[in-house]
């Protein structure tokens, strides 16, 4: 068990809800990013969300966690990743980098697996 992000399904989607306001600590994301690339890797995910609601805070490091899962699953036919639970700040930082164009972006866990 994780103490940073909890994983389950929902519908055809492998969920991954964070439990931190931070993923600033390079060590921690390190953990966090093994575990989500084990997802991908070794259990076989290729469509997968995840949900942001309780983070509020982002290091450049996470962000590129981000994008390297995003590759990861984009490498697999018919793979996916989507984020929701996106604060503010969060879109703000997406926006800046234009990763608001390279990911998918919903409000909530129910709108991105319609």
């Amino acid at each position: 068990m994780d103490p940073f992000f909890s994983v389950g399904k929902l519908g055809e989607y492998t969920l991954v809800e964070f439990k931190t306001a931070s993923l600033m600590n390079p060590t921690e994301l390190e953990r966090i990013a093994q575990g989500l690339y084990r997802l991908v890797d070794e259990d076989g995910a290729k469509l997968v969300l995840m949900d942001f609601t309780p983070v509020e805070y982002l290091s450049s490091q996470a962000i590129g966690m981000v994008v390297g899962l995003h590759k990861k699953v984009s490498q697999i036919p018919g793979g996916k990743l989507a984020l929701c639970g996106v604060g503010p700040q969060l879109l703000q930082l997406l926006k800046i980098t234009r990763l608001d164009r390279l990911l998918k972006v919903f409000k909530t866990q129910k709108e991105a697996v319609k």
